[in-house]
Order: C-alpha cells, then sequence, then structure tokens
C-alpha cells in the first residue's frame, strides 16, 4: 500500500445489506460523515443502484462552504462503493460479510489516479493526515448507525 492509500476497517454488527444501505443514500452521507465536511445533499437519487450515477452536496472545508457533484465510480450491491468529484481522487467503501452475521467495512481514501497538480494540492494540505482521522471518526459513526438500524 503507498501513501496514496488511505485505508482503515471496522467490524459491524449489522448485515452488509443495511450497512450498504446506509453507504448508498447520499442523504444519510452526513448521517455518518466523521469529517465535519459533508453536509445536506442538493441533488441525485435517494438510493444509488449503478455506477454513473451522480449526487450533489454541500460541503464545507476550513469553514467555507461549497458545493460538489460526486459521480460513482465502483458499485456492487452489498459489497462495494465509491464515488469522486472532479479530481480522480476516489472514496471507497468496501464490504466483507463476516461468519456471525456482521459486516467488516473498509473506507479508502484513493488518490493514485490523481494527477500531480491535485497530488501536491492534497499533500501541501495535509490531506492525507485529515482524511485518515475523518475515516476513523465516519467508520465509527457507520458502526453506531448501522448496528441501531438493524436492531
Amino acid at each position: 500500500m503507498t501513501d496514496q492509500l488511505i485505508s482503515e476497517s471496522i467490524t459491524v454488527d449489522a448485515p452488509p445489506a443495511v450497512v450498504f444501505g446506509i453507504l448508498a443514500d447520499p442523504r444519510q452521507h452526513n448521517r455518518i460523515d466523521g469529517s465535519g465536511s459533508v453536509g445536506s445533499v442538493i441533488s441525485g437519487p435517494e438510493r444509488i443502484t449503478a455506477k454513473g450515477q451522480t449526487f450533489t452536496v454541500r460541503m464545507k472545508l476550513f469553514h467555507v462552504p461549497y458545493v460538489i457533484m460526486n459521480r460513482v465510480v465502483e458499485y456492487e450491491a452489498d459489497r462495494r462503493i465509491a464515488w469522486r468529484h472532479f479530481t480522480a481522487n476516489r472514496w471507497r467503501y468496501e464490504l466483507e460479510p463476516t461468519a456471525d452475521g456482521g459486516t467488516t467495512v473498509t473506507e479508502t481514501f484513493d488518490t493514485t489516479r490523481a494527477n500531480t497538480l491535485t497530488d501536491a494540492v492534497v499533500r501541501r494540505a495535509k490531506f492525507y493526515e485529515r482524511n485518515r482521522e475523518g475515516i476513523v471518526a465516519t467508520l465509527e459513526r457507520l458502526k453506531k448507525a448501522a448496528e441501531a438500524d438493524a436492531a
């Protein structure tokens, strides 16, 4: 693994379909966001069902609001979902069922497709470190939400 792939995993006491249901609903992303940057959805499907779908979200970075459109670039129901915006960076979730009916979830911030300029900006703004912290917090929030939804 390179420093261009920031990944963390967590085991959730909920089946993959419940976890994926949260991830595939853009309106729930601010519910699980641990970075503090994801706001409300402006447009998009109630549930992502295929690669190529888009959703637009209100965001903030360093307390500065902005709007971003994301495109789903990987999709396998109950197993994998990833999206990107105007950069080539991807936010990916991979789900693996556990023997006891739960799910191991791995979230990855993937910049391996980024051009040199994007990579330089990501490094200079310390997004790698910031994104690792956000991923850990997001996975904890996802675990709590999925376990509540499964109960």
